[in-house]
């Protein structure tokens, strides 16, 4: 089969195309934006890209067009697609149709942590043996690819609850039919596609009613929104996970015991920072030993965890000044992963550097909670371009702390002028953020 996939370079769409080339399908595609990791990942799997969505992309005559949820109505290709009464589907249905069908699928949902949890949990399955199928929005450092395809039993997906297509609204996770469901969290996010959190609750309802009463939900204890939902009516067994009634991890950055209501299950010690992590850790164990892997052994396996890139990833260290790129992009990640951070450096300078660049963030939705997340921060630069509303008067709360920029050549020199050995500097995007990274690096290399 050919497939030609619209919107190839999200990690979604992305991981589907490295799948389906696997599988020895044809795979084109095209998108409007092509930079790494995801662009590198499809060149390595020699898999053609065009960039851009011209109409006569037709002419590669694909036995089905696969088009990813960031392409729209008026887009030209999909235009021509219509117009002409071309086959099309949604990723997340071809995905299901065509690789999970006969797969015990372990799904982890949730608004935070979904990327970093379904790792830890395919190299726990990885680790024991059972050479689990993947797709995931990242690249795992253990496995160095964010899908793979196995024929084996076991599939690990993040399930992703924002909408499947153009013509498909429910959420993507309702496609995939999971045995084994984590839910990590749950608060408002994706302002464009839902009016409120009771929308995604609705959308969560909705994946808990399609689960079978043969398999096993994996739920945050602690979180009254998740309790919401599963009250709305639920028909599987759950397990709950940081609560005195469930599982919990106690202990700090590095070493910290795990329990099962108070009896010690062992000790996990791996380089990984903040609670957030210990709680996803948890989500991941748990899953595991619902596929028969011993929860010892899942501990092994986290010790050897190497996290995800772009999630607290250093990109280089000049002059001990140490450059973080990090995918944090809603305040309650910034927020966890600054404390996460702080944790780590304790009295160390933290510079975190900003760029709202979700949906959600440059709507203006989230502007209130945004200084109060980033409180650990010594200093705060915020890229403003493409924003609708005052960053300057949001961030006011930090005082002088706050800095903001709408052109990036200026936020950068202001960053490198602010900079000295010891340093941290926390960069967060859900973007490339204009090769940020790599220019600050530079400019450090060459400053004496």
């Amino acid at each position: 089969m050919h497939i030609h996939i619209l919107g190839i370079c999200g990690s979604f769409m992305g991981g589907i195309a490295v799948l389906a080339k696997q599988a020895g399908h044809k795979v084109t595609g095209c998108d409007a934006n092509i930079y790494p990791p995801m662009s590198t990942q499809l060149e390595e799997q020699d898999i053609a890209l065009t960039e851009g969505f011209s109409a006569d992309q037709v002419k590669l005559k694909p036995d089905v067009f696969v088009i990813g949820n960031v392409v729209t109505r008026g887009n030209l290709l999909v235009e021509e697609i219509l117009n002409r009464g071309l086959p099309f589907i949604s990723g997340s249905q071809w995905l299901a149709e065509n690789m999970l069908r006969e797969k015990w699928v372990l799904a982890v949902a949730g608004t935070h942590g979904k990327t970093t949890t379904a790792s830890m949990l395919a190299w726990i399955l990885e680790h024991a043996g059972l050479k689990p199928g993947f797709l995931i929005g990242g690249v795992p450092e253990n496995f160095g690819i964010s899908a793979r395809l196995s024929d084996k039993e076991f599939f690990v997906i993040e399930a992703d609850e924002y909408d499947t297509a153009f013509f498909d609204k429910r959420s993507k996770f309702l496609h995939y039919r999971s045995h084994t469901t984590v839910l990590n969290n749950l608060e408002f996010d994706h302002a464009d596609i839902f009016p409120d959190l009771a929308a995604i609750e609705t959308q969560f309802h909705h994946l808990v009613r399609t689960l079978s009463a043969n398999g096993l939900i994996i739920a945050n204890g602690r979180d009254t929104n998740i309790r919401r939902v599963l009250q709305r009516g639920c028909w599987t067994p759950v397990e709950f996970f940081g609560v005195e009634e469930g599982w919990q991890a106690k202990g700090a950055d590095g070493s910290f015991v795990i329990s099962d209501k108070g009896k010690i299950m062992g000790t996990l010690k791996w380089g990984l920072l903040g609670e957030h992590n210990r709680m996803n850790a948890l989500a991941a164990l748990l899953a595991a030993r619902h596929t028969g892997v011993p929860v010892d052994n899942g501990i092994a396996a986290l010790g050897e965890f190497s996290c995800v890139k772009r999630r607290m990833e250093v990109r280089g260290v000049v002059n001990g000044i140490t450059v973080y790129d990090d995918f944090a992009h809603h305040p309650t990640a910034i927020r966890a992963t600054l404390e996460g951070l702080r944790d780590k450096v304790n009295s160390a300078r933290i510079i975190a550097v900003l760029e709202p660049r979700s949906n959600t963030m440059k709507m203006g939705v989230m502007k209130v909670a945004l200084a109060e997340s980033l409180t650990d921060a010594d200093q705060v630069y915020c890229y403003t371009a493409n924003l609708s509303w005052d960053a300057k008067a949001a961030l006011k709360p930090l005082g002088g702390r706050a800095h903001t920029f709408d052109d990036l050549q200026q936020l950068l020199h202001a960053i490198v002028n602010s900079t000295g050995p010891g340093d941290h500097v926390l960069i967060m995007s859900n973007g490339d953020f204009g090769g940020i990274h790599e220019k600050l690096l530079a400019i450090l290399r060459l400053r004496p």
